[in-house]
């Protein structure tokens, strides 16, 4: 193995890449993990079946019913995912020890043993409000709901999640990324689409009030075009949204799934960071719709990393993965998810990007065009299988997965 990543070193090199410099890029990559794969978005707040235009199909052997039982599921995942990672919760993922409380109502102790898992592990949380599966979501409306009872309720638990964000960052020294996202819309042609936004807006400002210390906290935005059951109109469309975060100060979210099916992320980025100083994403696979299927190491990833990449922004984007299947082993589709993502940035930090810019900007096009042909044929994979050995993790990860599925995951009741 060592010789062939000398040779593959030494190509790269002959097209202007440093391999050393790009696996210690890769490997100072921050990668945010959803919690939600292994326990297919059912979270331990609520006995509620999933809503708000998403779903988790499949009925595969062994999903987590218990926070003990997630907490061991992403162990084992993060133990075959190389890389600095953190762990991404829901809010729907407290844990009483007692007396359960309502969303608008959750404080800080309710999390204490996902920040105890986090600092024993050295790593970092981020946190979601739920605004989905809950009784208090009334005709598909949270935050833009007319009814004010309602719109109050998720007020006050967007609030709760600041203050709990702020909790995350102090205590584990890493900043939280606090991602609000709703699911509020109608199935058919609304008589008002100003009406809920305005909404929308009031509630946003509202919680905004809350006080948070900017260096800890990077509170963002995500929108969403459609969803099961919302398919004519979405109140935090991709427009509200952007156009929300950059008159508020806030961070904009994209998730590239929810988008129309023409629209790509990847092309989306250079423009966000001429204009804001961070941006946040959820790296799903869109197939339909936002359907959430496990990333792989397909064009638009590869393209998502490349833009990252190319402009330098490793450290102004926040990457998390977003995803949930529920028809394949749930431990497998973590890491291969997560690792095909680490994949499409390792693939776009071994590239010359000064000299594929310089040809660019000169209008050498034939040129530009024979150097990323040559790029496709290079020995990436002898790259990636070094990256792996130096970081302690194996390569073939599926005996490692089947042995956790015979041994843990088939005896869970």
């Amino acid at each position: 193995m060592m010789k062939r990543y000398d040779e593959a070193k030494e190509i790269y090199a002959s097209l202007g890449v440093d391999a050393e410099m790009a696996i210690e890029a890769l490997r100072g990559a921050t990668i945010s993990v959803h919690c939600w794969q292994g326990d297919d978005v059912i979270g331990f707040d609520s006995k509620e079946a999933l809503s708000g235009g998403i779903q988790a199909t499949g009925d595969y052997p062994g999903r987590a019913t218990t926070p003990e039982e997630l907490m061991a599921d992403i162990d084992k995942a993060f133990s075959l995912i190389p890389g600095k990672k953190k762990l991404n919760l829901h809010a729907s993922y407290a844990i009483f020890d007692g007396e359960i409380v309502g969303r608008d109502k959750i404080e800080p102790k309710h999390f204490k043993k996902w920040v105890d898992y986090a600092k024993e592990r050295g790593i970092g949380l981020d946190f979601n409000p739920t605004f989905f599966a809950h009784p208090m979501v009334k005709d598909n409306l949270t935050l833009s709901s007319p009814d004010e009872e309602v719109r109050s309720y998720w007020v006050n638990h967007g609030k709760a999640s600041v203050k709990i964000a702020e909790y995350f960052a102090s205590e584990t020294g890493v900043p939280c990324v606090l991602n609000f996202w709703i699911p509020d819309g109608y199935k058919d042609i609304p008589a008002d689409r100003l009406g809920p936004r305005a909404r929308f807006m009031k509630s946003m400002d509202e919680i905004l009030t809350v006080p948070y210390d900017k260096e800890k906290v990077y509170i963002t935005l995500e929108s969403k075009v459609f969803g099961i059951g919302l398919e004519s109109y979405t109140v935090g469309s991709a427009e509200f949204c952007l156009s929300y975060a950059n008159s508020r100060g806030i961070t904009p979210l994209m998730d590239n799934g929810h988008y129309h099916p023409t629209e790509m992320v990847s092309d989306k980025l250079s423009s966000l960071l001429l204009f804001s100083d961070k941006i946040a994403l959820h790296v799903t696979r869109p197939v339909r719709w936002d359907s959430d299927h496990v990333v792989l190491f397909d064009d638009e990833t590869k393209e998502i990393a490349k833009e990252i990449v190319a402009h330098d922004a490793l450290d102004r984007v926040f990457i998390a993965t977003d995803y949930f299947d529920a028809s394949i082993n749930r431990i497998s589709a973590w890491v291969t998810g997560v690792r095909n993502l680490q994949k499409a940035l390792l693939l776009a930090l071994l590239r010359p990007t000064d000299k594929l810019k310089a040809l660019q900007d000169n209008n050498e096009f034939t040129e530009l065009m024979y150097l990323q042909e040559e790029l496709k044929t290079a020995p990436f994979g002898d790259i990636w299988a070094e990256f792996l050995s130096r970081e302690g993790v194996v390569a073939d990860y599926l005996a490692e997965v089947k042995k956790y599925e015979k041994e843990v995951l088939v005896n869970r009741a």
